[in-house]
């Protein structure tokens, strides 16, 4: 594929994360902080965001294993996989974590239980797009400025 077209289909790929409501305005935040000094910045925060958040889930799904359910510790470690997911413009799975922290407040073992499933599917979803979008970003080279999508 020749690198004009590859930009182009990386361009499709990167509006469609937006259009399809999984990035937010945070993602961009994050483009326009890269350069040439730091040309792989956009994708080593998001794999720091990955390794980090795996030990914050496999944390929630032992707290949710156990009975009763603590839910200020659920609260607390949901707290940072939120502010770790807006980091990084995961919009979906910000959703779904304040959700989570909602059901938390209730004492809404079951809708912690569900929210949680659904957040765990969105993030496996944001990540495979996003490993999709970072390999073809790499085959096609740098490029212009980081842009906000069309509204």
């Amino acid at each position: 594929m020749e690198r004009n077209q590859m930009h182009r289909q990386l361009a499709i790929m990167r509006q469609s994360l937006f259009d399809q409501g999984f990035l937010d305005d945070q993602f961009i935040q994050l483009e326009e902080l890269q350069d040439d000094a730091n040309p792989n910045f956009v994708e080593e925060v998001v794999t720091l965001y990955y390794r980090d958040s795996s030990r914050l889930i496999l944390n929630i799904d032992q707290a949710l294993e156990r009975n009763p359910l603590d839910f200020n510790k659920l609260d607390n470690y949901m707290h940072q996989f939120k502010g770790s997911s807006t980091s990084i413009g995961a919009k979906k799975v910000k959703v779904e974590c304040t959700q989570f922290r909602e059901y938390c407040k209730t004492g809404n073992g079951e809708g912690c239980m569900r929210t949680f499933q659904q957040l765990k599917k969105e993030y496996t979803i944001l990540k495979r797009k996003l490993e999709a979008y970072f390999q073809l970003a790499r085959q096609a080279g740098p490029s212009e400025t980081a842009c906000r999508p069309r509204s």
